[in-house]
């Protein structure tokens, strides 16, 4: 099968959309299919064997990390060459609609899956007011597809009440051989905690930036005033952090990944997750995999990872900081529950390898194509 891959976002980028893909071109790519890549230039030219073709683009304005890549006819004459048998559009925004034009265009069915909430995200730029129009420019892109994968059954729920039609779920998937509580390192424990391994150490990971809601963590810090706090990632938001986190026990590790990563949810005590935006959370799968405890707000796709009480917590994100200090002061004093919700995260991230996420996603392709050729024979 031969697969183009249009996305807003690739490496050397680092999140958790970069981290799905990655792993999914590679699981494709050695099951024998071909994939092509279309992101914004300035990144790599090839990942696992699959060929990266780079559209110019500009700086996002509310988050210049990321580059808006519009739509060129080189990617015409690129599809052209590369005749593929589908296209999948993550996130159809900018680049994504040039995916819609030319699987419609070229008459190759179209594949769309939705990885960001991203009229949640208005609210915390200040463009609330522009939510209902972003949610029919979304159903207008997504209904062009002959299916929109979602990676949480909430995000199912909450595109069908929009108006977004043929959806269905495409599983979540982890690293269970990188993400282990082997990992664990004195070393990676005392550099978060800056030189405190002793003490309680609360882990954020993800982009710092305002839709994370990572302000909220100030109040569990400031409850436990012996933990330490490490935050891992970097983005928009970071000066905004800092001032916010200014004389509390904060690290600002910056990126980390593979193995020090890995190593760091090892070696925490608890993983903080406040975020209400999130999709799937793929982050949370990659604590619980290597045996850090979640604490996270009770929203969006974190439900169908966390299971409160069982291996994590979840807390109400509508309500004030209460529920979340409460949580963590029990993860933190409840040495042998912490160990229980240890091995019980562990164990559901075990449920959930890339290798049967992208078989199911190969069905789904293997689906569509089969209802085109029904389609030609009637």
């Amino acid at each position: 099968m031969r697969i183009a891959l249009f996305t807003e976002t690739f490496l050397p980028k680092v999140d958790g959309i970069v981290t799905r893909l990655s792993h999914t071109i590679d699981h494709l790519q050695r099951n024998g299919n071909q994939v092509m890549v279309f992101a914004p230039e300035g990144g790599i030219a090839e990942y696992k064997g699959a060929k990266v073709h780079g559209v110019s683009g500009f700086p996002l304005p509310l988050y210049p990390e990321l580059k808006l890549a519009l739509p060129r006819p080189a990617i015409g004459h690129a599809l052209e060459n590369f005749q593929p048998d589908i296209i999948h559009v993550v996130n159809p925004a900018v680049l994504g609609l040039a995916g819609l034009f030319y699987g419609k265009a070229l008459k190759i069915p179209l594949v769309a899956s939705y990885h960001t909430h991203l009229p949640q995200y208005l609210q915390h730029y200040g463009l609330g007011m522009l939510e209902g129009l972003l949610w029919e420019l979304l159903k207008t892109g997504h209904n062009q597809a002959e299916i929109n994968l979602c990676t949480s059954t909430a995000m199912m729920q909450e595109l069908a009440a929009h108006g977004i039609e043929r959806i269905a779920l495409w599983q979540r998937g982890v690293d269970t051989e990188l993400f282990h509580p082997d990992q664990a390192s004195r070393e990676m424990r005392s550099h978060l905690s800056q030189g405190h391994p002793e003490k309680p150490l609360l882990l954020y990971v993800g982009r710092l930036s305002a839709e994370k809601e990572i302000e909220r963590i100030k109040a569990i810090l400031t409850a436990i005033p012996e933990a330490r706090l490490a935050l891992v990632g970097d983005g928009p938001h970071r000066h905004a952090l800092e001032k916010h986190f200014a004389q509390t026990p904060t690290h600002f590790v910056g990126y980390l990944t593979g193995k020090d990563l890995a190593a760091a949810f090892a070696s925490a005590d608890a993983f903080i997750f406040p975020s209400r935006t999130e999709t799937l959370g793929l982050v949370l799968l990659e604590a619980m995999a290597a045996g850090c405890p979640v604490v996270a707000a009770n929203s969006g796709g974190v439900p169908d990872i966390v299971t409160s009480g069982v291996n994590g917590y979840l807390f109400e994100p509508d309500a004030d900081d209460a529920g979340a200090i409460a949580a963590t002061q029990r993860l933190l004093e409840q040495t042998q529950e912490r160990e229980i919700i240890r091995q019980n995260a562990r164990k559901e991230a075990e449920r959930w390898g890339w290798g049967a996420a992208t078989r199911q996603l190969q069905d789904y392709y293997a689906s569509v194509l089969s209802q085109k050729l029904a389609s030609l024979t009637r």
